[in-house]
């Protein structure tokens, strides 16, 4: 169990960081999440069935992750503030202006803008963008993530490819015409 263990960290380390880097942007708190993440995959991989792959697993368990760390911030913030708990679909919303990986390796304008853009999605489009483009996972994978079928999928991506391409047009990015329509 040891090496499967070790095969799925060295295999999928990286990819997780990068999706959880998006999520909470935070290095740190990004570098924290994975280990939680393993510290889960490492207690219930026994019970891992299958029915998936263990990509779309590690995603799965990935994002899950990721909303109780958000919860608990937002419960954190309100308690600090005194307001009284309320859920709304604005409690996940993430706006940092924090850079994202690929723009600090990268720093090309276009990417930046690409980024920048995406940030006037919705939470699911942004979701499906992130999966299906920066992560290159399948339609299929980002359904199992997500716990959609894969026609919501390719709705929410195609939604997401229009109004992505609308933004970057109305920011009057000159590299759009190609770019975005694929």
């Amino acid at each position: 169990m040891r090496e499967e263990f070790e095969r799925l960290y060295h295999t999928y380390h990286h990819q997780l960081f990068q999706y959880l880097f998006y999520l909470v942007r935070s290095r740190e708190v990004a570098e924290e999440l994975v280990q939680e993440v393993y510290i889960k995959v490492l207690d219930s991989f026994n019970t891992f069935e299958g029915k998936s792959s263990e990509k779309t697993w590690l995603y799965s368990v990935a994002k899950h992750v990721a909303i109780d760390w958000i919860r608990k911030q937002t419960r954190k913030k309100r308690k600090a503030e005194g307001k009284e708990f309320e859920w709304s679909e604005k409690e996940f919303e993430i706006r940092d202006k924090s850079p994202l990986p690929e723009e600090i390796v990268i720093q090309k304008d276009e990417v930046q803008q690409v980024y920048k853009m995406l940030e006037k999605c919705s939470e699911d489009q942004q979701q499906v963008v992130l999966l299906r483009y920066v992560q290159s996972l399948s339609i299929s994978e980002t359904a199992d993530i997500l716990g959609w079928t894969e026609s919501k999928v390719k709705t929410t991506q195609h939604r997401a490819l229009k109004a992505l391409k609308k933004h970057l047009q109305e920011g009057s990015a000159p590299f759009v015409q190609g770019e975005v329509s694929k």
